[in-house]
C-alpha cells in the first residue's frame, strides 16, 4: 500500500491549522504541550500541525501559507528516504492511542464522528506499514520521475525575483531527492519486489526522452520562463541571468538525477517478468485485500468484487444495445460489433488537428457551464470556486489517464481544474463529453472536492479526507444524476454515460482478474477492448494504471453503488417527505467519508426526518 494517501490528509489538514494558528496568534500553552488537551480538535490540530512541515511540495500546492509571509519551503522538495518514511509512519500511528484516550461520552456527535473517521484512517496506516513496499515509486503514470517537472510547472509559484530563486533550488534538490528514491528502490529489490517489465520498459523510454530533450526546450526551462514572463516583476536582464543558471543546473544536476534512475532500471529490467498482479509479490494477495479494504472502505472480497463485476457488465450492456437498436445501429452480431461500429462513425470526431483540440477544451467548458445554470432542484449548496478546463501536458498525455482533476488552492489563488488527455482525438468521441464534463467537473469532482474544502465547520483533517470510494463513487453518481436531471437527452449521449459506467463495471473485473486471479496484462486488455469499445490507445493505459494502482478502480462502482442504494433507502423511508437536496446535504456537507459512515449520517438524517 502507499503511504502517500494518509500522509496527504494529514499533511494538508496541518498546513490550513497552522495557518489559522499563526494568524490567531498559536495555541494555547496548555493545548499545545498537553498529553491529553480538553478539546478533541485541539489534539487532532496540533498533531497534523506537527506534520505538516515534512511535506514541502504540500505546503506549495495548498498555498495558503504565503499569505502570512512564510514560504521557505517553497525551496525545498520532499524527503523521500526509507528512514524518512518509517519515522513518518511511526508518528501517525502514534497517534491511535491518543485519539482512543477520549470516551465517546465525552464528545460532542460532530467529535464523535471525527474519532470514528480518523481511527478508520489509523487501521489503513497500519495496513500501509506492512505493505509499505508493495508499490512502485517509479512507474509511468504518476511516478517520481514525472511527478517533478509536473509540480513544478503546475504549482510552484513565480510571482518575484524570490519564487525563482527558489524554483533554482529545487531544480538542485531533485538530486538529492531521486538518490532517496533509489534507496527504496534498492530496498524492494531486495524484498523481491520489482515492477513488471512493461513499466521498466515504459519509464525508461519516459526518463531517456526527457534528457534527450535539448535543456532550453526541456518543460523545467521553458515553465521557468514563461512563469518569470508573466509575473511582470522581474525585469528582462534578471530573467536571462537567472534563466542562464535555471539551464546550467538542469545540465548538470537535473538530467545526472534522471541518468541515476535510468541506470538504474537499465540494470535491473533483465530481473523483471511479465506477471503484473500483487499476487507474484512476497504477501501479495494480503497486500491486494489490504488495498481493497482501503479504496473501497468496505470488507468486500477480490471474488465478490469480480462477480459484482461481471453482473454489472451485462446488465449494463444488454441497456446500451437496446439504444443503439432503437439508433439504427446492427445488433445482431453482439455487444463488440455493434459498439465497436458507434466508435467508428466519424461523425462523433473533432477535427485532428490544434483547432479541433481548442474546439474539444471550449465544448467541454460549455457543458459545464450549462449544467451549473440547472441545478437548483438538486442542490442547495454550491462551492465558491471556480474552474477551468485545460490540456494534460502534452510530454505526459501518452500514458496519462483520459482526465483526471485538481483540486482549487486554499486561498482562491488558483481554480479547480478539469485536465483532459487530447493525445489520440480518437479517444474523445462526442457522445461520450457530456458524461467525463458532469463526472470531472460539475456536479461530480470539483462539486464535491471543491465544497468538502470549503466546509469550515469541519475539522481540518476532514476537509482532505481522501477516501477513494465517497470521492469516485460521488463523481460516478453525478453522472447518473445529470441524466436523471435531463441534461443527456440525446439518446447517443445516453449511451455515452452507460459506456462510461460500464468502463467502472469493467474496472471491477479486471483490477480483480489482475491482481487476484492472475490475468495478464494483455488478457486485461482483451477483456477492457471486447466489453467497453473505448479506444484502444484509452484500454492500454487504463489497464496500466490498474497494474501499478492496486485496487484503486473498484472504488468508483462501488460507492457508486451505494450512494444510490441509501437514496433509495432514504426515498423508501421518507416518501413524500423525501427531498433531494436534503439528501446531497447530507451527502456533501460531512466531506468524504467512508462509505460505512456515509450509511450512518444518512441513517441519522431518516431518523430526525421521522421524528
Amino acid at each position: 500500500m502507499d503511504l502517500k494517501m494518509i500522509k496527504k490528509i494529514l499533511v494538508g489538514s496541518g498546513v490550513v491549522v497552522l495557518t489559522a494558528a499563526v494568524v490567531a496568534g498559536g495555541f494555547a500553552a496548555h493545548e499545545w504541550y498537553a498529553d491529553k488537551p480538553v478539546r478533541f480538535r485541539s489534539l487532532v490540530d496540533r498533531e497534523v500541525v506537527k506534520l505538516a512541515f515534512d511535506n514541502p511540495e504540500m505546503l506549495t500546492t495548498l498555498g495558503v501559507l504565503e499569505s502570512v509571509g512564510i514560504n521557505r519551503f517553497n525551496a525545498k522538495l520532499n524527503n523521500n528516504s526509507p528512514e524518512h518514511e518509517a519515522e513518518t509512519l511511526e508518528r501517525v500511528l502514534a497517534l491511535k492511542a491518543k485519539i482512543s484516550a477520549y470516551e465517546d461520552e465525552q464528545l460532542s456527535p460532530s467529535d464523535q464522528l471525527s474519532k470514528s473517521i480518523a481511527l478508520f484512517l489509523l487501521d489503513q496506516a497500519e495496513d500501509a506499514k506492512r505493505f509499505r513496499l508493495h508499490n512502485y515509486p517509479v512507474n509511468q503514470l504518476f511516478g517520481v520521475q514525472n511527478g517533478y517537472p509536473s509540480f513544478m510547472q503546475a504549482q510552484h509559484p513565480i510571482n518575484d525575483p524570490q519564487g525563482a530563486e527558489h524554483y533554482l533550488s529545487r531544480l538542485t534538490a531533485v538530486g538529492l531527492k531521486f538518490d532517496q528514491t533509489l534507496e527504496g528502490l534498492e530496498l524492494r529489490e531486495q524484498a523481491e519486489i520489482l515492477p513488471p517489465r512493461f513499466v521498466v520498459d515504459r519509464v525508461l523510454d519516459e526518463m531517456t526522452a526527457f534528457t534527450a530533450t535539448p535543456v532550453k526546450e526541456n518543460i523545467l526551462y521553458t515553465t521557468m520562463a514563461d512563469k518569470m514572463a508573466n509575473s511582470g516583476t522581474i525585469s528582462d536582464e534578471e530573467q536571462q541571468t537567472l534563466l542562464a543558471e535555471a539551464e546550467r543546473r538542469i545540465q548538470s544536476e537535473v538530467y545526472p538525477a534522471y541518468q541515476r534512475l535510468i541506470d538504474y532500471f537499465e540494470r535491473v529490467a533483465p530481473k523483471t517478468g511479465n506477471d503484473h498482479g500483487l499476487w507474484h509479490l512476497p504477501q501479495g494477495d494480503e497486500a491486494y485485500q489490504a488495498s481493497l479494504r482501503f479504496y473501497t472502505t468496505t470488507d468486500m472480497s477480490a471474488e465478490s468484487i469480480h462477480q459484482l463485476g461481471l453482473s454489472e457488465v451485462a446488465r449494463i450492456q444488454a441497456e446500451i444495445l437496446t439504444i443503439l437498436e432503437q439508433q439504427g445501429f446492427d445488433t445482431e452480431q453482439g455487444f463488440t460489433a455493434a459498439i465497436d461500429a458507434l466508435a467508428a462513425d466519424p461523425r462523433f470526431y473533432y477535427e485532428d488537428s490544434d483547432e479541433g483540440r481548442a474546439q474539444i477544451l471550449a465544448d467541454y467548458q460549455t457543458i459545464l457551464d450549462e449544467i451549473n445554470e440547472g441545478l437548483s432542484d438538486a442542490f442547495r449548496i454550491r462551492p465558491d470556486a471556480g474552474m477551468e478546463v485545460v490540456r494534460i501536458p502534452e510530454f505526459k498525455e501518452a500514458t496519462a489517464p483520459g482526465a483526471y482533476y485538481q483540486p482549487p488552492s486554499l486561498d482562491g489563488s488558483r481554480p479547480g481544474r478539469f485536465f483532459a488527455n487530447l493525445y489520440d482525438i480518437q479517444a474523445t468521441p462526442t457522445y461520450g463529453m457530456r458524461t467525463l464534463a458532469y463526472h470531472e467537473g460539475i456536479p461530480g469532482h470539483h462539486f464535491q472536492i471543491a465544497l468538502g474544502l470549503e466546509q469550515r465547520g469541519l475539522p481540518f483533517f476532514r476537509r482532505f479526507a481522501p477516501f477513494t470510494a465517497y470521492i469516485e463513487g460521488w463523481a460516478l453518481y453525478s453522472e447518473y444524476l445529470a441524466w436523471e436531471l435531463g441534461f443527456q437527452q440525446e439518446p447517443l449521449d445516453n449511451v455515452g454515460r452507460l459506456q462510461a459506467e460500464l468502463f467502472r463495471a469493467v474496472r471491477l473485473v479486471v483490477d480483480t482478474g489482475i491482481h487476484a486471479k492472475r490475468w495478464t496484462r494483455e488478457e486485461a486488455i482483451d477483456y477492457m477492448q471486447a466489453n467497453t469499445g473505448i479506444a484502444q490507445s484509452d484500454v492500454v493505459s487504463e489497464i496500466e494504471r490498474y497494474i501499478v494502482m492496486p485496487g484503486q478502480a473498484t472504488s468508483y462502482k462501488v460507492g457508486m453503488i451505494k450512494i444510490l442504494a441509501l437514496r433509495e433507502k432514504a426515498q423508501t423511508a421518507l416518501g413524500d417527505r423525501f427531498d433531494l437536496r436534503d439528501f446531497h446535504d447530507v451527502v456533501l456537507q460531512n466531506g468524504a467519508v467512508p462509505l460505512t459512515v456515509l450509511e450512518q449520517l444518512v441513517d441519522n438524517y431518516i431518523a430526525e426526518q421521522q421524528a
